[in-house]
């Protein structure tokens, strides 16, 4: 980029390139925080608000990642970015993951979980897992299945007791589907880890989580599965391109 060029980019598009080029040489290597927006907005003479812009840039890229209560980090080597954006993309999990069964595939009672999937009885299974990039456990995943779906994996071996195998669930279920699954609609929140998923992810009881809820549907609409994840912030960025219609 020319002088003159660097002279007319917006102030947060400045304050984004300088952070960048600080990351990526190695200035806050091995998880070191970031300074604060006030204390960037100080140094650098701008607005918080021009921080802020400048931190959303450098989140939507994946060069840091923000952790509520705790401020903004650098993205180390290792970190998981798979963009999850289409079915395609969760199936893709399958390349560069492993899945480890926490809990196996069994039949019981769930009255929420029965009433998301808007079963007509509170019986259904459900199967407990976590998920490791490089050998790093990131995500803790619990899934409901109404009893008709969850016959078709009933008896396979990557949902058996601390199982550990390249699959994924919706793999392991649509060849058996009479329809594809074609939809999850989803919803993302900041929750706290319980004892269970502190346990398998090895953090702290407590500490910040992103929790993603998905409800999945058939090409007839029906719903088929529902997943609950609680992702660590350290090892996972979510990344999801938005598109104007048409485009």
């Amino acid at each position: 980029m020319s002088g003159k060029e660097r002279e007319s980019e917006p102030a947060y598009a400045q304050l984004s390139r300088q952070l960048r080029e600080a990351v990526e040489s190695g200035a806050y290597r091995d998880g070191a925080r970031l300074p604060t927006e006030a204390e960037l907005a100080q140094q650098h003479g701008v607005s918080r608000q021009t921080v802020r812009r400048a931190f959303q840039d450098l989140v939507a890229d994946g060069v840091v990642y923000r952790v509520p209560g705790r401020g903004t980090f650098a993205n180390e080597p290792g970190r998981y970015r798979r963009p999850h954006g289409s079915i395609e993309d969760l199936l893709a999990l399958s390349a560069d993951t492993t899945m480890e069964i926490v809990s196996p595939l069994r039949r019981g009672v769930d009255i929420e979980a029965a009433s998301r999937l808007r079963l007509d009885t509170d019986l259904l299974h459900s199967v407990v897992l976590r998920r490791l990039h490089d050998g790093v456990p990131f995500v803790h995943t619990t899934i409901w299945l109404p009893d008709p779906i969850a016959a078709h994996v009933q008896d396979a071996p990557e949902l058996a007791a601390r199982a550990s195998s390249k699959a994924t669930l919706i793999g392991l279920l649509e060849p058996h589907l009479p329809h594809p699954i074609v939809q999850a609609a989803q919803s993302i929140t900041v929750a706290p880890a319980t004892a269970e998923v502190a346990a398998e992810l090895g953090c702290e009881v407590g500490h910040p989580m992103l929790r993603v809820d998905r409800l999945y549907s058939d090409s007839e609409g029906a719903l088929t599965e529902l997943s609950v994840s609680y992702f660590l912030p350290e090892h996972y960025t979510y990344r999801v391109t938005l598109r104007r219609a048409g485009h």
